[in-house]
C-alpha cells in the first residue's frame, strides 16, 4: 500500500557522483508503510530504511567487521547486538570502506513543521460546524478509502466474511474508525471488532482481598476495555445498520499469557522492558483472532477465528490531537505554549516509538496493521493546524455557544466532536485509557513492577 511519485532510478545508478541522491530522493519519494533494504551492485553500496513514522519493522545486526544482517525480525539468543534501523531516513552503506552506514545527504523531511503559533486574543470555542472538524472527517475520510480499496478476500473463502477487523477497545479513536469503515466498506461485507482482556492475578488478588466475588467469566467482564467496548458496539450497532458487526471477545487466560511470554519476548527484542511486553501481549492476542462471539438473542457464545488479513489501529489520534493526560497538564502549567512544545516533541519521537515492535508482534500471524490517523497527507494537515484548532484546552469558558452538544473533555475536542457528529455520542465523551491498562496486561506478576524495568 504505497504510493510512488516521480523519480528515475535507473538514471540514478549512472555514475557514482551522481547518484547518491538521486537514489535518495527516489526512494524518499515512496510514502505509505515501508522498510526496505536495496543493493546498488554497479556501486557497490546499499541503501535501507524504513518510513519516517517507522510502521515497518526493520533490524540491523553487525554479524562480523566483513558482514552485516538486515531483517524484519531476529533471534535474539544470537551474538551481537540487533538494533531497529531509525526511521529517520534513508542510510547508505559503502560496501568498498570499513565505515558504518550514514545517511548525511540532504533528505527532506516529508512533514512540514509543527505550527507553534500562540493566539495572542482568547480563540473562540471548537464547534461541530467549525472548519477544522470538516476539513479532519473529510481527510480521515480518504485516508480509510485508501486503506479499504482492493482488499482481497482472505485465502479460501467463497463468500464474503471480514475481510477487515479493527483492533478494537471501545474508546474514541478506534470507534470513529469502525464507524467511518461503515461507510467506507460495501454492506455485505462484514467487519469484526477484536477486543481482547486478559486474566490478571493481581487484579484477582486484589478483588479476593476486597471480598469481591469475581468468577473466571467476571475477569474477562470486568475488564475495562471489555465494558467500555461492549458499550461502544452497542452504540455503533444501532447507528450502522444493515452490515453484520461481530465483537469478538478474546479472552486469554493468564496460563495461555505465561505460555506464549517467550515468544512474545522474542518478538519485541530488542526492546525489552516490561511496558513493552505488557503492549506486545495486548496486540499478539488481539492480532491473532481467535475468540468468541454472542450468539442473536442468546446467552451462548460459540468460538471464532477472524479471518481479516488487514487490522485497523487508532494509533496516532492521542499524538496529533492532544489526547494524553501530559497535555493537559501541559497546558496547565504553561499554556498554549506548553502544549505546543509537549504536542511537537510527541510527534517528533513518533518514528522513534515502537511501531517496529508493533509490526513484529502482529504480522507473526500473517496480519497487515493500517493506521488511517498516520496518513502522511492527514498528518501534515494536522501538523499545519494551530494547537487550539486541534483540542479545547482553552483560557475561556469551551461550554457556551451549542445547547446540542454536552460539554466534552479537551484533549482531542476536535476528534470528540467528530465522533458525536458521526452519531457517536457516548463514544465522544469516553476518557483515554492506556492499552495495557485497559486490557489488563500491565503488571500481571505478584509483587512490585515498573514499566521501565527491564524483562528479566
Amino acid at each position: 500500500m504505497m504510493k510512488r511519485h516521480s523519480g528515475n532510478a535507473d538514471d540514478a545508478l549512472a555514475s557514482p557522483n551522481r547518484s547518491l541522491q538521486a537514489v535518495i530522493d527516489t526512494l524518499c519519494s515512496v510514502t505509505g508503510p515501508y522498510a526496505f533494504v536495496f543493493y546498488d551492485a554497479k556501486n557497490h553500496r546499499v541503501f535501507f530504511g524504513r518510513d519516517a513514522l517507522g510502521r515497518r519493522s526493520l533490524l540491523i545486526r553487525r554479524y562480523s567487521k566483513t558482514s552485516i544482517i538486515f531483517s524484519s525480525i531476529c533471534d535474539p539468543t544470537e551474538s551481537g547486538e540487533w538494533m531497529e534501523v531509525e526511521a529517520d531516513g534513508v542510510y547508505v552503506l559503502d560496501l568498498t570502506s570499513n565505515v558504518g552506514p550514514s545517511n548525511d545527504a540532504d533528505q527532506r523531511s516529508p512533514f512540514p513543521k509543527f505550527n507553534t503559533e500562540i493566539p495572542a486574543h482568547p480563540v473562540p470555542a471548537l464547534m461541530p460546524d467549525s472548519p477544522a472538524m470538516i476539513d479532519l472527517f473529510q481527510r480521515l475520510q480518504r485516508s480509510i478509502s485508501l486503506r479499504t480499496h482492493g482488499i482481497p478476500l482472505p485465502p479460501s473463502q467463497s463468500v464474503a466474511p471480514a475481510r477487515v477487523a479493527v483492533l478494537f477497545s471501545g474508546g474514541l479513536d478506534c470507534t470513529v474508525l469502525a464507524r467511518m469503515l461503515h461507510d467506507a466498506l460495501p454492506k455485505e461485507q462484514d467487519i469484526d471488532l477484536l477486543n481482547v482482556a486478559f486474566e490478571n492475578p493481581r487484579v484477582i488478588q486484589a478483588a479476593e482481598a476486597s471480598q469481591i466475588c469475581q468468577s473466571a467469566r467476571s475477569a474477562y467482564s470486568l475488564c475495562p476495555d471489555r465494558i467500555t467496548g461492549l458499550s461502544s458496539y452497542s452504540e455503533v450497532l444501532a447507528i450502522c445498520p444493515g452490515r453484520t458487526w461481530r465483537f469478538v471477545s478474546i479472552n486469554i487466560p493468564y496460563t495461555e499469557t505465561q505460555a506464549h511470554r517467550s515468544q512474545v519476548i522474542s518478538l519485541i527484542h530488542p526492546h525489552n522492558t516490561e511496558m513493552d511486553l505488557s503492549i506486545a501481549y495486548a496486540l499478539y492476542f488481539s492480532a491473532r483472532g481467535i475468540g468468541t462471539v454472542q450468539i442473536e438473542s442468546s446467552d451462548q457464545a460459540i468460538h471464532y477465528t477472524t479471518p481479516a488479513r488487514v487490522l485497523f489501529s487508532g494509533l496516532g489520534a492521542d499524538e496529533l490531537f492532544g489526547g494524553y493526560t501530559r497535555h493537559a497538564t501541559a497546558f496547565n502549567r504553561r499554556g498554549y505554549q506548553g502544549l505546543a512544545d509537549e504536542l511537537e516533541f510527541d510527534f517528533n519521537r513518533l518514528g522513534k516509538r515502537n511501531l517496529g515492535r508493533d509490526d513484529r508482534v502482529i504480522s507473526i500471524w500473517g496480519k497487515e496493521v493500517r493506521y488511517p490517523y498516520l496518513d502522511e497527507d492527514l498528518v501534515s494537515w494536522a501538523l499545519r493546524l494551530p494547537v487550539w484548532e486541534k483540542c479545547g484546552f482553552r483560557q475561556v469558558d469551551d461550554t457556551c455557544g451549542n445547547d446540542s452538544v454536552p460539554p466534552l473533555e479537551p484533549g482531542k475536542k476536535l476528534l470528540r466532536l467528530l465522533a458525536w457528529k458521526l452519531g457517536l455520542n457516548n463514544v465522544a465523551a469516553e476518557k483515554k485509557r492506556a492499552i495495557q491498562f485497559g486490557a489488563r496486561t500491565a503488571k500481571m506478576e505478584i509483587g512490585k513492577t515498573k514499566g521501565t524495568q527491564t524483562l528479566s
